[in-house]
């Protein structure tokens, strides 16, 4: 027996290695993320016990996914990150980072800035509008949306 076969007719171990692998890069990334998958890959182990077929352990795992990135993380990350120097997401880690406007941020003040090669949701901290190109400074978060004001 090959260990295609093996896991094949074993899924459940599977899944249970793909959450364990998860929950590892998880813990030494910072963010909650990945976070999301290792419990999506979990549940779906749980499930494969059960003898649900491939495909649909495959939807339950994306619909896990989806329904963890939008409901957990937020909540993870306002609860988790409160008040904790030590441990840092993504969009903390760019407060006091300079970058240029990618998308014009209007005068309501949404829009878009690139720092670094990556492009994230911005809001002004200035008021008015803030055109393509303006180099700005990042002065703040609210989850992945960041804060930020002219140079």
């Amino acid at each position: 027996m090959g260990i295609f076969d093996y896991f094949t007719q074993n899924l459940w171990q599977l899944w249970a290695i793909v959450a364990f692998i998860l929950l590892i890069l998880e813990l030494t990334s910072g963010d909650f993320f990945i976070l999301c998958f290792a419990i999506a890959a979990g549940a779906t182990s749980l499930l494969s016990l059960t003898g649900l077929p491939f495909m649909w352990q495959l939807l339950v795992f994306a619909a896990l996914s989806v329904l963890c990135l939008f409901f957990v993380r937020p909540v993870m990350l306002k609860y988790f990150h409160r008040n904790d120097p030590g441990r840092k997401s993504n969009a903390d880690a760019l407060i006091g980072q300079e970058g240029r406007v990618s998308e014009t941020i209007d005068a309501d003040g949404h829009g878009r800035v690139a720092i670094d090669g990556d492009d994230w949701k911005a809001v002004s901290a200035d008021s008015g509008e803030i055109t393509k190109g303006t180099k700005v400074r990042v002065v703040g978060r609210d989850s992945i949306i960041i804060t930020v004001e002219k140079c």
